[in-house]
């Protein structure tokens, strides 16, 4: 029940949003930088160059400079190094996750974005269900079958993507050769 009402808090769902808008339009970006750079590695570069200046610099001026930071909850904040460690283990698999977004992209030409994330965004949230629930936060009893119902219609949502992607299209059949016949290239009746 914490969960259900959690979910439906107006500061909850607009954080999602975010997510939602920011990721969804991520891929689609990179690719754009990646094919415009002609290099997938200069994207992830400053893909990396984004993170530095949101995820170093912010949090670095807001909670030293400032010395505001909203998200304690009132407990004391540390730089402990187990903390630290989930934190860049995070940071790791975040951009592991998008150097494989941009080399799959890429790799997947023109138009490649369409159904890469649809494919990465479908197959995440499974794999996040299953670890949550079996290392982070272990469940005492499963959840019940429309749970799983719902990890299933994700599985196959992707497989749907991509069976059903969008095809290239055709290279336009090139003109048919016509031989143009001038006055002068015509044959003259001389012999007669």
């Amino acid at each position: 029940m914490l969960a259900k009402t959690a979910i439906l808090n107006p500061v909850v769902l607009a954080f999602v949003a975010g997510a939602v808008i920011s990721w969804g339009v991520y891929v689609p970006t990179v690719h754009r930088a990646a094919e415009q750079l002609h290099s997938s590695l200069r994207a992830f570069l400053f893909v990396g160059v984004a993170y530095f200046l949101t995820a170093v610099l912010i949090p670095l001026a807001l909670i030293f400079i400032f010395n505001y930071d909203p998200t304690t909850k009132g407990q004391t904040p540390n730089f402990n190094i187990g903390p630290i460690s989930w934190g860049v283990a995070a940071g790791i698999a975040g951009a592991a996750g998008a150097l494989c977004v941009i080399f799959a992209a890429t790799n997947a030409g023109k138009g490649g974005a369409l159904y890469v994330a649809p494919l990465v965004f479908a197959g995440a949230p499974i794999i996040n269900t299953i670890v949550t629930m079996t290392v982070f936060s272990p469940v005492k009893k499963l959840p019940e079958l429309p749970f799983f119902l719902g990890l299933v219609l994700a599985a196959v949502g992707a497989a749907l993507v991509m069976i059903y992607k969008p095809k290239p299209e055709a290279p336009a059949p090139a003109p048919a050769a016509t031989a143009s016949i001038s006055a002068t290239d015509a044959p003259t009746d001389s012999a007669q």
